[in-house]
């Protein structure tokens, strides 16, 4: 019975994307646009564009970038988003600063962040970090904020210590908001990873991309982008795996309460 839900799961995850390749690739297949070339010439140069070396030298290093700055924006956005949900006066003080630092979008801070941080990974990174910590800190904070007030009250009752309450009430109970925050932020990681690289960089995919068109490689230029969404695509399936097995307890909870 599992086995047939996620093989359901599965046809419907890559139902799409499937569809969407055959049609480009009959719309494309006679085209003689420059611009647009058709899907089996840009299928033909893949090979030797990425096989050769710049899995390696850029995909690779891509990746590392995007996972540094992911996982220094989870900790930073979780942390705070606890300290800030569980005090109503720190998130008084800090709630019109947090407004106005999320309506900047962080590729606008990429030249400020250069003078600073230089033009090396330490930039690419703050970028990353900047941009994916948002959604990580508003959901946390939100999550914290909507904690059942049962829970709440049980944990004072029991006088739990802080810890002890903070990692078995706190978290667990703020996790599928958290959860939902981490997944935005990778979709965003992901931009921010390939605009980082377009400034100042000597490697990377968006470095690569950049290259392609100024030299007017139109078909590896979509060999790139391609790259970028089978990147997202396997990123975006790892961590609904890891979600499935993190939140099991969760998805058990709102079943037996839609049962009851």
């Amino acid at each position: 019975m599992r086995g047939r839900v996620f093989a359901k799961r599965l046809l419907f995850i890559l139902g799409l994307p499937i569809v969407l390749v055959v049609v480009w690739w009959f719309v494309s297949a006679a085209t003689q646009n420059v611009l647009w070339p058709s899907l089996g010439k840009i299928l033909s140069v893949f090979p030797q564009t990425w096989f050769q070396g710049r899995l390696e030298d850029d995909v690779l290093p891509s990746l590392l970038r995007l996972l540094g700055g992911y996982f220094i924006a989870l900790v930073i956005g979780v942390v705070l988003g606890v300290v800030i949900g569980m005090s109503r006066t720190v998130r008084g003080i800090l709630e019109p600063v947090l407004e106005f630092l999320r309506a900047v979008p962080p590729p606008v801070l990429i030249p400020i962040i250069m003078l600073f941080a230089g033009i090396g990974e330490e930039m690419k990174l703050t970028v990353i970090a900047l941009g994916c910590m948002w959604p990580v800190l508003l959901n946390t904070v939100e999550g914290v904020r909507g904690l059942d007030e049962v829970l709440k009250d049980t944990g004072r009752s029991y006088q739990l210590r802080p810890m002890t309450r903070l990692f078995r009430l706190v978290l667990p109970g703020a996790s599928p908001q958290i959860a939902a925050g981490a997944r935005q932020a990778l979709a965003i990681g992901v931009i921010l990873m390939v605009i980082a690289e377009m400034f100042a960089s000597s490697e990377g995919i968006g470095f690569d991309i950049v290259q392609f068109q100024q030299s007017f490689a139109i078909p590896q230029m979509w060999t790139g982008i391609i790259i970028l969404g089978i990147l997202g695509i396997a990123l975006s399936l790892i961590f609904q795996l890891i979600e499935y097995f993190w939140l099991a307890w969760y998805r058990g909870l709102r079943q037996s309460q839609r049962e009851g």
